[in-house]
């Protein structure tokens, strides 16, 4: 019985040596397996990396021909664009050198009238700048002689080259009346001075009134009759009392038809309420102005 066992013992020692050393080998090659595996899965990664690059590099050059195709086509057409016009130019210059004298002729005629109108152009305009100079002159001496007055009260101003010359009515008429008062007198007499010492300017003296209704007043019939029977008052007292040449002046009447402000509120009734000295624009004295060159 105990050599029985004695025997066995050896083979049980050959066969426990036996696996171990199998285990060993075993887990070798499995850490081999799974580096070769991990640099497999490294590497399939790699190849899709390129093979997307490769594919954007791809898709990149397509763009980027076809822009350059789109390009040289434009490229192309303006090439074909400007022999057309070129060719055009050619043929217009070919019609030039082939122009008869007469007509080179009537060229330089018409040259020459262009000139002259822009010349002409010229001078009605450097006319024109004098003629607003002698306004602007007449503007200040009439400022000046009508001294402090209120500009509610009289108003002078250029508009579109013409002078106006605006006196309220409480400076020179009772309400409702065509009789001036002793302060119209002052006022009309400092304008008066002004006017006289311009022989050469006609003007127009004009009534203006609100769009109240004349009621119960025998000496005057309506607006339109008060407005006229004002400026020829004015008229009258200007050539009569100052001297001023009737043949300078003009009388009208203009009723409540040509307000200036809102005949709805009594401050624009009273504003309405006006004696206008329109300045004339005189055209002889214009052209005159054209002929001192």
């Amino acid at each position: 019985m105990m050599k029985n066992r004695l025997s066995i013992l050896p083979l049980f020692l050959a066969v426990t040596l036996f696996s171990c050393v199998s285990s060993k080998k075993f887990q070798s090659l499995t850490g081999k397996y799974n580096n070769l595996n991990n640099s497999l899965i490294g590497t399939q990664k790699d190849l899709k990396a390129c093979k997307d690059e490769k594919a954007d590099l791809e898709r990149n050059k397509a763009i980027a021909l076809a822009q350059l195709e789109s390009q040289l086509g434009a490229m192309k057409e303006q090439n074909e664009f400007l022999k057309k016009n070129n060719n055009q130019t050619i043929r217009q210059l070919e019609d030039l050198s082939v122009i008869s004298s007469s007509q080179a002729e009537s060229i330089k005629k018409s040259l020459d009238n262009i000139g002259s109108k822009d010349s002409y152009i010229q001078s009605i305009q450097s006319a024109a700048a004098r003629k607003d100079s002698l306004n602007m002159a007449l503007v200040m001496n009439l400022k000046g002689a009508i001294g402090n007055l209120n500009d509610k009260d009289i108003n002078i101003k250029v508009d579109k080259g013409v002078v106006y010359v605006d006196i309220s009515d409480k400076l020179l008429f009772k309400t409702g009346s065509y009789d001036v008062n002793d302060a119209a007198k002052t006022v009309l007499g400092k304008v008066a001075m002004v006017l006289k010492n311009q022989p050469d300017i006609e003007f127009m003296v004009e009534g203006h009134t609100d769009n109240v209704a004349l009621t119960g007043n025998k000496e005057v019939s309506d607006n339109w009759d008060l407005s006229v029977k004002r400026a020829t008052t004015i008229v009258r007292l200007l050539q009569k009392q100052y001297g001023i040449n009737p043949v300078q002046m003009a009388a009208a009447g203009r009723a409540e038809f040509h307000p200036i402000a809102d005949n709805a509120t009594a401050e624009g009734r009273s504003a309405n309420r006006r004696t206008r000295i329109v300045i004339l624009p005189q055209l002889d004295q214009f052209f005159k102005l054209l002929e001192r060159k």
